[in-house]
This record gives C-alpha cells, structure tokens and sequence, in this order.
C-alpha cells in the first residue's frame, strides 16, 4: 500500500540523519569504486524538490544533499532511445546521420540502435574487471530485438514487460477501472483508450504500489546489489520507464499534490498536441492541473523506490565503496508554451532540464553550474574507476567538478536534438530552430526566464552566431528527415 505523508516524513528525517561522509582522496588504482546508475525516464529537474520542484522527492533530495547537483544539464539526443544510445556511449548522437527506421523501433529519427556494444562504457568496465548488471522496464531496451546484442553485453540482464500495455498474462480490465483513467477527451481518442486498456490489463497498481514498475525495477536492482557485492567491483543500472505516463498512482499519493475531494475521472495519459487542439477552454484547466497532480504523485513513488533501492545499498554496506548517479533523458509538458505530450519543436526547460546528481562518498556536496549533457557520463564514470576511456567517446569528464575543479574542457553552450529540430543553451540564451534553417526562435533567459517573448526579429546577429557555432561543432549540413 501507498506510504502515508508521515510515513514520507519519517522516511525523510532517516535520510536526513544519515551521516554524509567526509572528504577523501580520489580513487586510487587499488580501490575501485562500484556504480549504481539510475536513469528515470520522463524526469523534469522542476518536479525534483533539491531543484525547487513541486514534487516531494527526499530519496533525490538526499542524493542531491550528499553529492555534485547539475543545475544546467540537458539532453544532447532525445527522446528515450537517443538519450540511452548518448548515456550508454558516452558519444554524441545528434545530429542523427544515416538514420533509417529500424523495425521494432519508433519511426522517429535517432531511434536507432547502439552499433556496437561494445563501445559502451559497461563494457569498458567490464572489460575492466567489472560484474555489470541492467535492470530496467524500457519497453525498447528491455524488449526490442535492435537491443538484443546490447542486452547480451551484460553478465545480467533483467527486464520487466507491461509498460507498453503487453505482458505475459493480461488481467481483464472492467468497465469502471478504464473509465476512471480516461477523462471523456481522451476517451474519445481512440490511441488513449487504447494504450490505457493495455496498460491496466499488463499491472494496475494504484491499489498497490508493489505492483508498479518502479517497484520492480529498482526491487530487482536492490537484488542486483546483493549479487554485485559477492563480484566487486559492480555497475549495477536501474533504468525504470516511471513517471512515463500512462500515470495510475495510488490515491494518497495523488491527494498530496491534487484536491482530496476530487471525484472525478482522471487523465491517465495524456495528447501530444496543443492544448487547444484536444481541450476546450472550460475544460483545459482542470484536466491539466490534475494531469500534473498524477505526474508528481508517480514522481514522489517513483523516488520512494529509488530510496528503497539506496537503503538497500547502505543496508549492504556498500555505500562508501559505490558511486551513485541519477540521470533523466528527458522531461514533458503539461500546457506549458501551449502545448501537452513531448513535443520536438517545443525544446524549453520543461522538456529538456532535467537532472544530474553524482555521489561520490570520497567528496562532499556541491552545485555546478557548468553546461553539462547526457554524453558526458560514460567518460565520467570511466575516469572514476581509473579506465581509459574509448577511442569512441567525444563526452567531457565531469569528475573534477566533484572536488571543485574545473573540467579539461570548457563549454560555452549545450547543444542537441529531437527529430527534425535542435537547440541550443547558454547561460544567457536559449536557441530553436528546424533541421531545415527555418523557424528560428531565440530567448534572453536574464529578461524572460519562462521563454516566452521569442526575439529572433530584434537578434539576427545574435542567432547567426548561435547557427554557425552549432554547424561547426555537429558538421555543417544537418539532416532532414521526412
């Protein structure tokens, strides 16, 4: 069953009173560290508390209070496949090159498979002399047959089927179960009713959350743990698909975050669309407020488990002697810029900031404000364990930063992509424009924090040089696909 908020409290307060560990020399050559990296799908760095969120997450919080927090960390590739291939690589992926559609995987560009899994930086720590495990519920990673090869990289691989609405025995799905999940909107949108069919049939979980995806991920990585401790030194990846939507957290949950008397039908899912294409004017804020009411109850379980994962840890006796990383490949939009779903054109904080925390229990706590992207862990990771990285890597390695030095490499903007459109962020300003050369938009973040006075007319200079700096870097013609 669902924790109460006192329970929450008092699983706060244990956290608290941990004691962080002090400083100490960086890893020797005779002491590696182990590697727990939590990669959380569908992550907005706004929904985290430790980033002045709305969700109550004091499992990240902790993590956040004890480690190096990225306050400026963004996607190079997105969404969900482009994003791992970048983690898992430790290269860039964007712009996507020679794309084609694979079967299997979304039509989208970048969605494409890790080439060679061997060039990943598991395997280089494998290679290493590291028992390496992955756990996960990606209905893409875990299951589809472009990742068999990567999955087969590892001395285990775990997965967890239903995310996508399959699973090996589906429960009967009632009328008045799908109903409550489907506002009348999306139940006239024939995809929605699709995928929430499915995915009740698969594992609903909002009577018990030890049904939910997050459980059985981060309780299998928690295995994982145990059997790393007997192979040290271990990476151990627990990469769940929650808050992904569909979204059908339990009700104390939800009831921290939306009104408790609500009694109406909730919006399990949501439209890829503008608001005003699928929500009247009447209707848009209610559903949308109790749309983000049911993303920040799954944030708030989702972190419950991670903290499931991290007692476990400490219960092991291995949190001195593991380095723990959270990371999200990307965020979502609930109304903002007008807009619901992940939208490629739409590359503004609520889709592309999301966060980075590193613990290393041989540092202290810090923040960094250096632009850092989802390529930069594998070098990073290597380098903490004292591996060279690949010829194949292009990422920068953060892990000065976690002693308040500065990287070899300086970085003056974050770029990346989504399908056919890319960015580019600097502390100043934030860039859009199409693959095409078109719809160029530019924002002064000092002046308009929101991004929503888009200046491009008034800085044709300004957004020439943001172009040219992104050709030289990504190669001069980027590709269009259609």
């Amino acid at each position: 069953m669902a924790a109460t908020r006192r329970e929450f409290l008092e699983a706060g307060a244990g956290a608290a009173l941990a004691a962080t560990l002090a400083e100490a020399p960086a890893w020797g050559a005779q002491r590696r560290p182990n590697f727990l990296v939590l990669i959380v799908d569908t992550l907005r760095a706004d929904h985290l508390s430790c980033y002045g969120g709305r969700a109550w997450t004091p499992a990240m919080d902790d993590l956040a209070r004890r480690g190096l927090r990225f306050t400026h960390f963004y996607p190079e590739a997105m969404a969900t496949v482009p994003a791992r291939r970048s983690i898992m690589t430790g290269r860039r992926v964007w712009p996507f090159r020679r794309w084609e559609r694979y079967p299997g995987l979304l039509n989208t560009p970048g969605w494409a498979p890790i080439e060679d899994p061997d060039e990943t930086f598991t395997s280089a720590l494998n290679r290493a002399g590291y028992w390496t495990s992955y756990v996960t519920d990606n209905p893409w990673i875990g299951f589809s047959r472009q990742y068999r090869r990567f999955r087969a990289s590892f001395d285990r691989f775990e997965r967890f089927t239903g995310q996508i609405g399959r699973a090996p025995t589906a429960n009967p799905v009632s009328k008045t179960d799908l109903e409550h999940w489907l506002t009348p909107e999306l139940q006239r949108d024939p995809h929605s009713e699709h995928r929430l069919r499915g995915f009740i049939a698969a594992g609903g979980y909002w009577r018990d959350e030890s049904l939910s995806w997050a459980a059985k991920v981060f309780g299998a990585a928690a295995q994982a743990l145990e059997r790393g401790k007997r192979r040290q030194p271990f990476v151990v990846v627990a990469d769940s698909y929650e808050p992904h939507e569909p979204w059908t957290p339990p009700r104390a949950y939800v009831d921290l975050y939306g009104d408790p008397a609500y009694g109406g039908r909730e919006p399990g899912t949501t439209r890829y669309m503008r608001v005003s294409e699928w929500l009247s004017d009447k209707r848009a804020p209610i559903v949308l407020e109790r749309m983000r009411a049911l993303y920040a109850a799954e944030v708030t379980m989702t972190d419950h488990w991670i903290g499931f994962l991290i007692g476990r840890l400490r219960e092991l006796a291995l949190e001195t002697d593991t380095v723990i990383v959270l990371v999200a490949d990307h965020g979502h939009l609930f109304g903002e810029h007008g807009w619901t779903g992940k939208i490629s054109s739409i590359l503004h904080p609520e889709l592309v900031h999301v966060p980075l925390i590193i613990v290393d229990p041989r540092a202290g706590p810090r923040r960094t404000a250096y632009l850092a992207q989802t390529h930069d862990i594998g070098p990073t990771l290597l380098s903490l364990a004292g591996v060279r990285s690949g010829e194949w890597m292009d990422g920068v390695d953060l892990s000065p930063l976690l002693r308040g030095k500065r990287p070899r490499e300086g970085r003056k903007f974050a770029y990346g992509g989504y399908a056919n459109w890319h960015y580019a962020r600097t502390h100043e300003w934030a860039y859009v424009a199409n693959n095409f050369g078109t719809g160029r938009r530019l924002y002064d973040l000092e002046r308009d924090p929101k991004e929503e006075d888009n200046i491009a007319r008034r800085h044709r200079k300004r957004l020439d040089v943001l172009d040219a700096a992104i050709r030289r870097r990504a190669g001069d013609r980027i590709p269009v696909y259609h």
